[in-house]
């Protein structure tokens, strides 16, 4: 198994996709096993292939509590009203869809699965990208008073083929917790509004699951001063 010529091309890729999805989830700041995230193609397909060397999606599933690191990024700011506020994050259930079409009625299920378990967000990874009925009621499941708190995203199994982190030319993205942010914006006696954008679709932001109105420091590369780092306001 160990020569990739041998090995179905689906399980390759899903083996590729399956561990970016632990990547991504471990940089968003969720406990993921380093084992998991370094797992070779053999011991993927002994775990999660069929009798006849395809990979088995049902059993890719996985779901990720926040660290604690993660947990106070994503508390809010006390205040008088709200002394102890409470982190706007929890759970997150990961999910491969095995279907070669998807559509609403599955996306309508897998909001139900999260509600009905108490997941907090939901990502769902899909072999073809969804219909365009679909994408709506995606965009609309998050503030939905029956939804998952921390909403629904997607990705197909063809984005995560790699780690676009990971490239060379794509500088480090790091959120700002809530304290920062205002730090930040009090040192420079700015508003939100005032600073560089950066869209929530952009790759790394979706990659990070970036939401909107969330600073991002951007740190790069440079010849004269080592790195220098700006800023980005989400949108």
């Amino acid at each position: 198994m160990s020569d990739e010529r041998q090995t179905s091309a689906e399980l390759i890729r899903i083996w590729r996709a399956w561990r970016t999805a632990k990547e991504m989830m471990h940089d968003r700041g969720y406990q993921v096993l380093e084992e998991d995230m370094a797992m070779s193609l053999d011991e993927f397909a002994s775990k999660f292939a069929r009798a006849d060397g395809e990979p088995d999606r049902s059993r890719l599933h996985f779901s990720c509590q926040p660290s604690e690191e993660m947990l106070a990024k994503y508390t809010p700011v006390a205040t008088k009203k709200d002394p102890e506020p409470r982190p706007q994050i929890g759970t997150i259930w990961v999910e491969f869809n095995n279907d070669d079409g998807l559509g609403t009625p599955q996306i309508k299920k897998f909001v139900e699965h999260l509600v009905k378990y108490n997941f907090y967000s939901g990502t769902i990874i899909t072999v073809k990208p969804m219909t365009t009925m679909a994408h709506r009621y995606l965009r609309n499941s998050g503030p939905l008073s029956d939804g998952p708190k921390g909403g629904v995203e997607a990705f197909t199994e063809q984005d995560l083929m790699v780690n676009i982190t990971k490239h060379e030319l794509v500088p480090k993205h790091v959120l700002l917790s809530e304290e920062e942010k205002q730090q930040l914006l009090k040192r420079y006696r700015l508003k939100a509004t005032q600073l560089p954008r950066i869209q929530a679709h952009d790759p790394v932001a979706k990659y990070l699951g970036l939401k909107k109105g969330a600073v991002v420091k951007i740190i790069r590369k440079s010849e004269t001063a080592g790195r220098y780092a700006s800023y980005r306001w989400v949108i």
